[in-house]
């Protein structure tokens, strides 16, 4: 699991609504009390690019969450950031978030009770180059889900979407990403999605033990 920095600051700005003001409080509270409790596993380089998870594999709901998916917006973006923060220790870059605003309908956030933002899915399109053949491919940077809501169904409703708009979409021709080679539970959640290993990358991580990663990927058939 990832993230990024960022405050309410675009959303709110210095004169932000007091209700604005305390969703930010809210996030940043949240934040600490996640610090608690990621582990070294879930450290990994985003420099490298590989995905974040954050988020239970684990299927044993506490309650389905009732949440809202909603797409990035320049609105959100900061509120984004200050999600990313709270749920990931690692600080994402700019370029992260231009592909992520790129991404369009593929990036998706989750909220509940309608605008508190609990969740999400980014990604990144990368188109074909040199005039290769072959589409577009969807790489699965991060998914993301503030602790006291995970095992909640929330990240599965994220995938599944994003995953569905993928398939419908005939210019892209696959969805992949990378789990660190001995996290067997997400290796065995994405595998109920469809995604194969088609690949393993040894010394993939800088900081985490072991350094290799798989490449799962689902290619769509049309």
């Amino acid at each position: 699991a990832i993230t990024e920095e960022a405050d309410f600051g675009a959303c709110c700005g210095a004169g932000g609504s007091q209700r604005e003001r305390e969703r930010e409080e809210w996030t940043e509270r949240e934040g600490r009390r996640m610090s608690e409790t990621i582990t070294e596993e879930a450290i990994v380089d985003i420099n490298e690019g590989a995905p974040g998870q954050g988020f239970s594999f684990v299927q044993k709901y506490k309650e389905k969450l009732p949440v809202r998916l909603g797409e990035l917006t320049d609105k959100v973006l900061e509120q984004l950031k200050t999600l990313n923060k709270a749920i990931f220790p690692v600080k994402y870059n700019d370029k992260f978030y231009v592909d992520v605003a790129q991404s369009g309908q593929y990036t998706k956030l989750a909220y509940y009770s309608t605008d508190i933002l609990v969740g999400a899915i980014c990604c990144r399109l990368e188109k074909p180059t040199g005039g290769g053949g072959g589409g577009t491919r969807l790489y699965i940077m991060t998914i993301g889900v503030l602790a006291p809501y995970r095992s909640c169904g929330v990240g599965t409703e994220m995938l599944e979407k994003t995953l569905e708009d993928a398939e419908k979409d005939p210019s892209v021709s696959e969805a992949y990403l990378h789990v660190q080679t001995s996290n067997t539970d997400a290796m065995g959640f994405y595998k109920r999605f469809g995604f194969e290993v088609t690949s393993t990358i040894k010394n993939y991580y800088k900081r985490i033990d072991p350094p290799d990663c798989h490449v799962l990927t689902k290619k769509f058939s049309r």
